[in-house]
């Protein structure tokens, strides 16, 4: 799971955290190398995707991961790096989750992972119509077919939606 802008780690397993036991979860919460995710500070793919690749080695290295279900999530900023990380790289991640993502930048989109998107309508961070409207278009016009829900909210992520996203992965 993947924080916000000038988030932390722990704010980017905050949401899924508690679930995470229960549902048998193992949480990996990379913290940007600056105050964003390189493709939002730096404009290209650097530092972080360097370090969250090592992090991935070592849960590999360490832990019985199920390759059959393994995604890559955020919030905000984070949820777009997820999106451009996950659909660049659908031969690793089985699925995505993004909760109010603001863009999606892949060069090139690899494998079909499943991909989940939520966004609070009154939004005032990212707005939800250049937002996540729009990458729902660009994802249909590319034939993907998320799970998309908009909720009454403003930036953030209520627990009915992280219940649902949950569910949604689990299937």
């Amino acid at each position: 799971m993947l924080h916000g802008a000038g988030g932390t780690a722990e704010h980017g397993i905050s949401y899924l955290r508690k679930y995470a036991d229960e549902l048998n979860i193992i949480l990996l919460a990379p913290v940007s190398r600056d105050y964003s995710w390189d493709i939002i500070a730096d404009e290209g793919f650097g530092a972080d995707v360097i370090y969250i690749d090592q992090s991935l080695a070592y849960l590999f290295e360490n832990y019985e991961i199920n390759t059959q279900q393994l995604t890559i999530g955020g919030f905000s900023d984070g949820a777009s790096y997820a999106l451009s990380l996950g659909l660049g790289n659908g031969d690793l991640f089985t699925h995505v989750l993004a909760f109010s993502p603001g863009f999606i930048h892949t060069e090139e989109m690899v494998g079909k992972p499943k991909v989940f998107i939520s966004h609070g309508i009154d939004d005032d961070i990212l707005p939800i119509n250049p937002c996540s409207r729009r990458i729902m278009r660009q994802l249909t016009s590319a034939d993907y077919h998320p799970e998309y829900l908009e909720f009454e909210g403003r930036h953030e992520i209520p627990d009915q939606i992280i219940k649902a996203a949950l569910s949604w992965f689990l299937q």
